[in-house]
């Protein structure tokens, strides 16, 4: 599968040709088809990139999107923003990066069941460059919870922002700082039961066995969702 990281030049090339017929005809067999013939990739070649054909490349185009927004982010200023306003930046920086008839093609295509689960993939690795790129250290459950969170928080926000019809898509605007804002007040909660002797007491079983859930080990994770170690000193 194509890394986030490192995009295959073939493979980029051939999305750069199926874009304009995407969003007329769908990622379907015959946008690869006239993708492979515009960009001048020998049928070969094209099959070694992207041997799914269009679901490779809708992929790829994907992860492009968030190689955009990680870029973007990197070039911004964010240093006077609170962090609920940094994670809400991310989202519509990544909202900004792609186009939004070829992610409504994605949407039905990752849609179909055999597909689902590299839809919900896909989100999930955008959540994690999202956070990865805003500095997140966190090495234990605290790593699966925020990608989680942030999966429905941007699932959500990408099928308003697709039906949505404001100028400048102000009410998708308000719509992700409302989603923001309930991710804060989980996060408040948690805070709460921490803080309190009593229901950290309830807790403290169920946070003994949350805490030997590690991060998966490495810059760049293929093993998401999960891992569970035996003990906390288990390597990173």
């Amino acid at each position: 599968m194509p890394t986030t990281a490192y995009p295959d030049p073939t493979r980029e090339k051939l999305v750069d040709a199926a874009l304009i017929h995407v969003v007329f005809d769908g990622w379907g067999p015959e946008t690869f088809k006239v993708a492979v013939a515009d960009s001048g990739v020998s049928e070969a070649l094209a099959k070694v990139a992207a041997p799914r054909g269009s679901v490779d490349l809708a992929a790829a185009y994907h992860k492009r999107g968030d190689r955009e927004m990680v870029k973007a982010l990197a070039e911004a200023d964010l240093s006077q923003m609170r962090f609920r306003d940094k994670i809400a930046h991310a989202v519509w920086l990544r909202l900004q990066a792609v186009d939004r008839e070829v992610v409504r093609r994605g949407m039905s295509l990752f849609s179909l069941p055999h597909l689902a689960p590299e839809g919900t993939r896909l989100v999930w690795e955008t959540a994690d460059a999202i956070w990865t790129a805003l500095g997140d250290t966190s090495e234990d459950v605290n790593w699966y919870t925020k990608r989680a969170t942030l999966s429905g928080v941007f699932a959500s926000v990408v099928l308003f922002w697709l039906g949505d019809d404001s100028e400048g898509f102000a009410d998708t605007k308000a719509f992700l700082d409302r989603r923001i804002d309930d991710v804060m007040q989980v996060e408040k909660a948690k805070a709460t039961v921490r803080d309190n002797k009593i229901l950290s007491a309830m807790f403290a079983l169920p946070n003994a066995a949350l805490s030997m859930v590690k991060a998966p080990a490495g810059a760049r994770r293929a093993d998401v969702p999960g891992t569970q170690t035996d003990s906390p000193e288990v390597a990173q």
